[in-house]
């Protein structure tokens, strides 16, 4: 790999790595965000629901509009939001401004993601799989590194700190991505396209019906939660993104390029399966990621310091997992290491309503050690199975319905979360939301032990 190639891989790996680290740092600031902004917890969870609802609809919509602009555009343009939003995001005189800073910050990020894979693929042509393996350590190793990072950040100085922290990564990769990033115009047909067009093919009111309709329900029921009673305006709002998602749907099944293609599902259901449990994954460890930390420190009175260095043992355990899962499922196939992933995930969650509020704060590793080893084997063997289920033709189709199964769970992970603990979060919520952690886990065992009967069935052959 030569000079050049090694700068591009640097400024693509600073640039992307900045969407895990703010998606994970933000986990230990929770509390200290309630009392800086006088907020429930359900209220403050927003700052957590809008970078992953901003992040599943930004991502695709800028691959897509890689084809207009041109991939370098796109990274250089997300840096530029991506500064801006972390200059201003300490500067917010309310709440609302914080999570506007929070979701421009996303939407940046995004679009160094959507295009930073590609960027790589397209212009490293020596040792390309180590490449991509470097990215894929940038990656996970921010989101495992985050919560520590969050931690030493907020003990040191305040919250203000988790943004402006990514001015000298934004600027690094600014600086090399301007000489190290060939240019790249966009694609012959795409200057031709009009704006109507344009949003014809990026399924611009699929978007704002998803959208519409997730902020409505997720509002509707959690004002419900935390104002403890069902008024009209709350029931109203609900009812409005129950019937958009219903709308979003029908108009999915029917437009040439939908946002997503639900017809994927129906026509490909071992796939279907795949994306279900890779949601509800993601809903477990999310849940688990966020809720630990509120725990420790609203419950325990950790610091955050203290709080970040227990929260880097799920990391490190799904670092360390994920080469041995990658060997074990060469050799045995994705659905042993499901399976055992979702046990691990069973007993975590079980271990967490063991808890008591005197148990030892060290115990708390456990459920951290089984969720991040679960993690880890998930990470390899739900990619291992989309593949095995879904045909090399709709290969980009199904990587792009997998991201959004995702950024599901991790929304229904804030829903499951907020509903539970209503405004303030508790040691009875906490054992709830384990209790709730435990079914879903034992689900997903379930799950995995009946696809594990038909599994040569669920095969798509090539």
């Amino acid at each position: 790999m030569d000079v050049r190639s090694r700068k591009l891989l640097i400024a693509v790996g600073l640039g992307i790595l900045l969407n895990p680290l703010n998606s994970s740092m933000i986990a230990v600031a929770i509390p200290r965000l309630q009392h800086a902004y006088k907020l429930d917890y359900t209220a403050v969870s927003w700052v957590v629901f809008s970078f992953y609802l901003a992040s599943a609809i930004a991502q695709p919509v800028m691959g897509k509009a890689s084809d207009l602009f041109g991939r370098k555009k796109i990274f250089l343009a997300g840096l530029v939001v991506s500064f801006v939003s972390s200059m201003l995001a300490p500067l917010s005189p309310s709440f609302g401004w914080l999570v506007a800073a929070r979701v421009a910050q996303s939407i940046g990020t995004s679009m160094m993601i959507a295009v930073g894979m590609a960027i790589v693929r397209i212009h490293v042509t020596e040792k390309q799989a180590t490449a991509l393996s470097v990215l894929s350590m940038f990656l996970s190793g921010a989101a495992a590194i985050g919560p520590f990072a969050g931690g030493v950040l907020l003990d040191r100085w305040d919250w203000h700190a988790l943004f402006i922290v990514n001015i000298p990564f934004v600027a690094a990769s600014f600086l090399l991505a301007r000489h190290a990033i060939p240019e790249d115009g966009p694609a012959a047909e795409s200057g031709k396209l009009s704006m109507r067009k344009w949003a014809a093919r990026i399924d611009a009111i699929g978007i704002l019906l998803f959208t519409a309709g997730l902020l409505g329900l997720l509002v509707g029921l959690l004002s419900i939660k935390s104002s403890g009673h069902a008024s009209f305006r709350n029931v109203a709002i609900g009812s409005i993104g129950l019937v958009s998602l219903a709308v979003f749907a029908r108009h999915e099944l029917r437009t040439p390029s939908p946002f997503i293609p639900l017809r994927t599902f129906a026509k490909y259901p071992a796939m279907t399966w795949v994306n279900v449990q890779f949601m509800l994954v993601n809903l477990l460890f999310y849940a688990l990621f966020f809720g630990i930390p509120s725990y420790l420190q609203t419950v325990r009175h950790v610091g955050e310091f203290h709080t970040g260095l227990l929260m880097l043992i799920l990391g490190v355990c799904s670092l360390v997992a994920s080469p041995f899962a990658g060997k074990w499922i060469d050799r045995s196939g994705p659905r042993p290491a499901l399976i055992t992933a979702a046990m691990l995930m069973l007993l975590g969650s079980l271990w967490l309503v063991m808890l008591g509020e005197s148990t030892p704060v060290i115990g708390v590793g456990l459920a951290l050690a089984a969720f991040g080893i679960g993690n880890g084997l998930n990470a390899v063997g739900m990619q291992a199975a989309l593949f095995r289920s879904s045909p090399k033709e709709i290969a980009g189709v199904a990587s792009g319905l997998f991201l959004t199964s995702r950024y599901l769970g991790t929304i229904l992970s804030s829903l499951l979360t907020g509903m539970i603990m209503g405004g303030t979060f508790s040691f009875a919520g906490f054992r709830l939301l384990g209790v709730f952690l435990a079914a879903i886990a034992l689900v997903l065992v379930l799950m995995n032990l009946r696809r594990s009967a038909s599994a040569p069935a669920a095969v798509v052959r090539d």
